[in-house]
């Protein structure tokens, strides 16, 4: 299995320092600093990439899940919301919130829903933070 990579440079204080990110393919960049990170400012963070991470994951994951399932899916569109809060002495991610909607035939609502719950324990970026981020996620079929 292929090993993805990227880089970033920070350059200067944590408050009044900048910093810049890439993707080895190009393909996601950009520039990030405290208050894009801890504050409302402008500017990307490690929390977008990593909720982008875990919305991608997940959809594919799901359409996986529910073409297992029997279900023919043909679009799903996954929101994903990554909380950094204060604990203790420092920061932690504490939680990944999902909300899935998705175009799908061939499955009811609780085939639906297992889908879901299958998808939360098996997508590997979700197992890469169980354990350590607490993954709630709703989804709706349309």
């Amino acid at each position: 299995m292929p090993t993805r990579t990227a880089s970033a440079v920070w350059n200067g204080g944590l408050r009044d320092g900048n910093g810049t990110f890439e993707g080895s393919t190009g393909a996601v960049s950009g520039p990030y600093n405290f208050g894009s990170r801890f504050e409302e400012g402008t500017g990307s963070n490690p929390e977008e990439l990593l909720a982008a991470a875990e919305a991608a994951c997940f959809s594919m994951a799901l359409s996986g899940n529910l073409e297992k399932k029997g279900g023919t899916p043909e679009k799903i569109e996954t929101s994903a919301a990554c909380t950094v809060e204060k604990v203790g002495e420092g920061f932690t991610i504490t939680r990944m919130k999902l909300d899935a909607r998705v175009k799908v035939a061939g499955i009811d609502e609780a085939t639906f829903q297992q889908a879901l719950e299958a998808t939360r324990d098996g997508c590997p970026v979700s197992r890469a933070l169980k354990g350590n981020v607490q993954i709630e996620i709703s989804g709706r079929m349309e």
